[in-house]
């Protein structure tokens, strides 16, 4: 208020008045949004400027101006800044002699104010001039705000009642009605009665000292509880659709939660989903590394296995060549006795003189011989050393072979113990199964190195056969050069002598046979082993089987979970069904309310049955809420579509992730 009076004082100065004291005493300490200036004599300088701070200000709700002794120019002053003003609730202009001028005014405040809704203009003599009350009735058909309206001793005749009574048949909102101390009698009190089956809004009406008839007064009485029980009906269904509108907007609250906590457990478990997936994947290559590690052992077994079959084949094309030496060697021998038989019946003569000579001869080839039966007794001690290496070899290759057998099936027993603690540490057991197949692959590479070293260990103690045997077939030449120069010198030597040369050669054919025959079962025991380690081979390929098994069993397992996740969402389903489910029981609940409002409807109309002119007008009010109730269904619906539009893309959206996941194309065809 102290910026109102500042503000008074500042216009009043600025046309050249002065400022009432009165008015500046009755605005300091005014409690806030009130200004009573009653009693106080208000000149025209503080009417106008009060119709202009009224035009601005925002704080003032109640006026009162009662017993001011306005003049027609200021009342029209002030009541022309009030017609720009929009806070202004409650206005008092009691006692102020207002007349026509005021009357005008009063009618232009009604028509452009929309904010007071209580106007007292008690002792006035707005009713004395009939053409300006009747603007001013015009003004308040007119108006839709003004609730309460004081016309105590306005000198209203039966014309102006009959103005009146036009305005209240147009009028919406006057609730209260004050027109005693008047002269309306019996015309103006029928006039007035015959309006009010027309106006629904009236609910107090007062006519004492009008002189009007008792009966009018009982009329209007009844008319006016009428339109009170109306009121009260009207009031009681504005409760009930606002008690309606609340527990429809509770009902979309808490299905809005419902479906957000829905989506939140969604949300959860395809993050889940995706962590399990991902798991899976990563095991899965894992498992894929493995695997292929296992196929780059067996690949380079096989390269092994190759060369150790070629050199087979060369050693075996070795001992094709000794067998066409030794019967290049037996044709030779069959063919120098033929000769050695034309030639011996032409040195029986000379074989008596060569006698002696021939005898030392024998002597010394004796000699010979039994160094050669020596050094093939050496070569046979050798070949029998050279053979029990190779049984130790082959021993220890079983035994090396055995040993990968029992830790095979000792680590297929730790992978089946480790199977079943997957589920608690699968993580641990895949690095424990990487580091056990890294141990068993280097232990594997070891004993290959190994027999590589073994092999290459006989393969040099074959080729030093091979070259000791040469040495002899060498030895062997020689003598039977020296045995031919001999022959050719000893012509005449016995027939005896020349069998037991042929006997010894026959015998030495017969070593060379079992030298053949022990090289060929050094070849089938080269053979066995290359057998025993495609056997190996075998074995090992029974692991990468039994490797491949288990990454199926894996795969199985990963598709057992692609049926859970399969099965979680259809449990989703589920749930939303059950949502869905829930609308409906909402929905049907929805219903019931609708039936009960239609309940209270007819309700309605039978209470109101006698009274059908003024049902017509409350039709468009309950047309009006049928309407709010259709827009809240069709909000409903469309909140109802919208969550099974979400529904149906978030169960799109989870079948496609379950479709299109790494997991599914990794999945064993069936």
């Amino acid at each position: 208020m102290e910026e109102f009076r500042h503000s008074y004082s500042r216009l009043c100065k600025e046309s050249g008045a002065e400022p009432q004291e009165t008015v500046l005493q009755q605005l300091q300490g005014l409690p806030r949004g009130r200004l009573d200036l009653a009693t106080q004599s208000l000149t025209m300088d503080t009417c106008r400027a009060l119709g202009e701070l009224l035009q601005k200000e925002a704080l003032l709700t109640e006026l009162i101006l009662s017993d001011c002794m306005l003049s027609e120019e200021g009342a029209t002053l002030l009541l022309q800044g009030l017609c720009a003003n929009t806070v202004v609730r409650f206005l008092d202009l009691k006692g102020n002699n207002l007349r026509a001028a005021g009357a005008e005014a009063l009618g232009k405040l009604l028509r452009q104010n929309k904010s007071i809704q209580s106007l007292t203009l008690e002792w006035n003599n707005i009713g004395a001039w009939e053409d300006a009350f009747a603007t001013f009735c015009r003004a308040l058909a007119g108006n839709g705000a003004l609730r309460q309206l004081d016309l105590r001793n306005n000198q209203i005749s039966h014309k102006g009642a009959e103005e009146l009574a036009l305005a209240l048949t147009r009028n919406a909102s006057l609730q209260q009605l004050d027109l005693r101390w008047n002269d309306i009698g019996l015309l103006g009190g029928r006039a007035l009665v015959n309006c009010l089956p027309r106006n629904k809004t009236l609910w107090r009406l007062e006519l004492a000292g009008n002189n009007v008839p008792g009966d009018i007064l009982r009329a209007v009485e009844q008319a006016m509880d009428h339109n009170r029980d109306r009121q009260t009906t009207f009031r009681e269904n504005q409760a009930r659709t606002h008690v309606l509108s609340k527990e429809v907007q509770h009902l979309q609250e808490e299905k809005s939660k419902q479906f957000l906590d829905l989506m939140e457990t969604i949300e959860k478990q395809r993050k889940e989903m995706a962590r399990s997936s991902r798991a899976s994947a990563i095991r899965v290559g894992q498992l894929q590394e493995a695997l292929n590690e296992r196929h780059s052992i067996i690949n380079a077994l096989k390269a092994k296995l190759q060369m150790a079959e070629a050199a087979l084949a060369l050693s075996e094309q070795k001992a094709q060549g000794l067998g066409e030496l030794l019967a290049t060697a037996e044709q030779e021998q069959r063919s120098l006795a033929q000769r050695q038989a034309k030639e011996h019946r032409l040195e029986q003569q000379e074989a008596a003189e060569r006698e002696s000579k021939l005898l030392r001869d024998l002597s010394a080839a004796n000699e010979k011989t039994l160094l050669l039966r020596n050094q093939v007794d050496e070569l046979e001690r050798k070949v029998g050393s050279q053979q029990e290496q190779l049984f130790l070899a082959r021993q220890e290759l079983t035994n090396t072979a055995a040993e990968l057998k029992t830790r095979a099936i000792q680590a297929e027993e730790h992978l089946e113990l480790e199977k079943k603690r997957s589920r608690q540490n699968l993580g641990d057991l895949e690095r424990l199964r990487a580091k056990e197949v890294e141990h068993l692959t280097r232990r594997l590479e070891e004993s290959e190195r190994a027999m590589q070293e073994r092999v290459q260990r006989l393969e040099a103690s074959r080729l030093s056969l091979e070259e000791e045997l040469s040495r002899v077939k060498a030895a062997a030449l020689s003598e039977r050069g020296q045995a031919e120069e001999e022959l050719i010198k000893a012509k005449n030597q016995v027939r005896l002598e020349e069998q037991q040369r042929l006997a010894h050669l026959e015998e030495k054919l017969r070593l060379l046979a079992q030298a053949r025959d022990e090289a060929q079962s050094a070849c089938l025991q080269q053979r066995q082993t290359v057998a025993e380690a495609q056997a190996q081979a075998g074995q090992l390929g029974l692991q990468v089987e039994g490797l491949r098994r288990r990454l199926q069993e894996l795969q199985q397992e990963l598709s057992n979970k692609d049926q859970e996740k399969v099965a979680e969402v259809t449990r989703v389903r589920v749930e939303l069904q059950e949502q869905n489910g829930h609308l409906q029981a909402e929905l049907t609940a929805q219903e019931a309310l609708r039936e009960k409002v239609a309940a209270l409807e007819r309700q309605l109309k039978v209470i109101t049955g006698d009274h059908r002119e003024a049902l017509l007008d409350r039709e468009s009010e309950n047309a009006s809420l049928r309407e709010k109730l259709r827009l809240k269904e069709a909000e409903i619906a469309r909140i109802r579509e919208e969550e099974a539009q979400r529904a149906s893309f978030l169960q799109n959206a989870v079948l496609a992730y379950v479709q299109g996941s790494p997991l599914r194309a990794m999945s064993p065809q069936k």
